[in-house]
């Protein structure tokens, strides 16, 4: 199952980019967010807000780019959902892969995280720790969340429980083939896992960004210098 993670863990990482890339002192309320290791995020405790953070972080680009890539590897390998390999499947295939984003968003993010006081965005360690602690402390988020107040962390039900209601809800529209309790395990274990295992991308993507960007624009600044 966990060779099934690369895929989503890709197109997160490659697709989170720009909001990765934000100003701290700005944050967005995306579960994406990437905070400076010294920088607390505002609190989202109402319902409204958590209302607001799944309303942006379904809405956003992002949500588009992972649809079309996860239909695009779910069309080449032939897996669930599984509408076939025509045209009219990949369409099928987009508009299911974007409905089980917005429903995972909707029931994990809102619903969920609003019922158990929640905070459903990723807060950052950075730097400071070793590689494997980190490692460690992304993935764990999986099973792991912080507490709306901002005090403390609790068991995430917003990704347990919202994962259970997003992979019920997707026997509506997914097909027959798809339905089944094998099925239902799998994609529901998947998306448990892959919580944890995407969030590698918002923790050391500043470290990559300031090793590399940054360095090559001070380069080039020097060059115009001269």
């Amino acid at each position: 199952m966990l060779g099934n993670l690369w895929a989503p863990l890709l197109a997160i990482t490659l697709l989170c980019l720009p909001s990765c890339a934000q100003d701290p002192s700005n944050p967005s309320p995306s579960r994406l967010v990437v905070n400076a290791p010294s920088h607390v995020l505002p609190p989202i405790n109402t319902t409204g807000a958590k209302w607001n953070n799944f309303l942006r972080e379904t809405a956003g680009p992002l949500t588009l780019g992972a649809g079309v890539f996860n239909a695009t590897f779910s069309q080449a390998t032939n897996t669930d959902p599984k509408y076939g390999t025509n045209a009219t499947a990949f369409a099928q295939r987009l508009g299911a892969s974007l409905a089980d984003i917005g429903t995972q968003n909707f029931f994990g993010d809102f619903v969920v995280a609003s019922v158990f006081h929640e905070d459903p965005r990723y807060h950052r360690i950075g730097p400071g720790r070793s590689l494997l602690y980190r490692i460690g402390y992304a993935v764990s988020r999986a099973v792991v969340i912080r507490k709306d107040t901002g005090m403390g962390n609790t068991f995430n039900l917003d990704n347990v429980v919202g994962s259970a209601m997003s992979t019920g809800f997707s026997n509506i529209y997914y097909p027959p083939a798809s339905r089944t309790l094998q099925a239902n395990l799998s994609h529901y274990w998947i998306d448990v896992a892959d919580n944890g295992f995407v969030n590698l991308a918002p923790e050391f993507w500043p470290d990559f960004r300031d090793k590399f960007f940054r360095r090559h624009h001070r380069a080039a600044d020097s060059a115009n210098a001269k």
